[in-house]
């Protein structure tokens, strides 16, 4: 069961899925979480803080997402990682998707505001140096670079389907096609 934090956080991103960085205030959050006022501060002393927080707790929730499409054990094959890597997409555009609006809220944010930056970029560093480990153990020979390719790729998959949704998105043969291009005597 989820705890407080959890729960603050949560509010968080469905406020800046919602309104964007501008809106992310204490009093926000707490109506959102439904929670008593003042509960946002005192888990976040400043809206740095709660930044990290949301960014930290995005990242938790896609790991923990990936290990429920993939399984704890690297997926076998291009296939197999190409299926899985679709079904997080999916989700992330999908169920997901006040998660993926709400990074991408930061992430605009970031382009200004290096304090919003800074957490967006370790998370990212945290997520390459993971996702490498997947394309390591699938045989890559550059997996730490495959990876940031193929998380360009997703981003901007997920990106336009966010903006500019098509009823028709599948990403799978896209991802397997890029895969293939990072394993080509596969």
């Amino acid at each position: 069961m989820a705890g407080r934090r959890d729960e603050v956080l949560n509010a968080a991103i469905a406020v800046l899925a919602a309104g964007g960085l501008r809106r992310l205030t204490y009093q926000a959050v707490d109506g959102a979480a439904g929670v008593p006022a003042g509960t946002t501060s005192n888990h976040f002393r400043n809206r740095d803080v709660l930044v990290d927080g949301v960014v930290a707790h995005l990242e938790e929730l896609d790991r923990r997402d990936w290990e429920s499409f993939a399984g704890r054990a690297a997926p076998h094959g291009i296939d197999e990682l190409a299926a899985a890597l679709a079904r997080m997409v999916e989700h992330l555009v999908g169920p997901a998707r006040d998660r993926t609006s709400a990074r991408y809220a930061l992430l605009l944010e970031g382009i200004a505001r290096p304090s919003v930056r800074e957490p967006l970029v370790r998370g990212r560093e945290s997520l390459v140096g993971w996702g490498a480990e997947w394309l390591a153990a699938s045989g890559s020979p550059d997996p730490e670079g495959h990876c940031r390719v193929l998380f360009d790729l997703l981003e901007g998959m997920m990106f336009h389907q966010v903006t500019l949704p098509d009823r028709a998105f599948r990403p799978e043969r896209a991802i397997r096609t890029a895969l293939r291009a990072f394993f080509p005597g596969v």
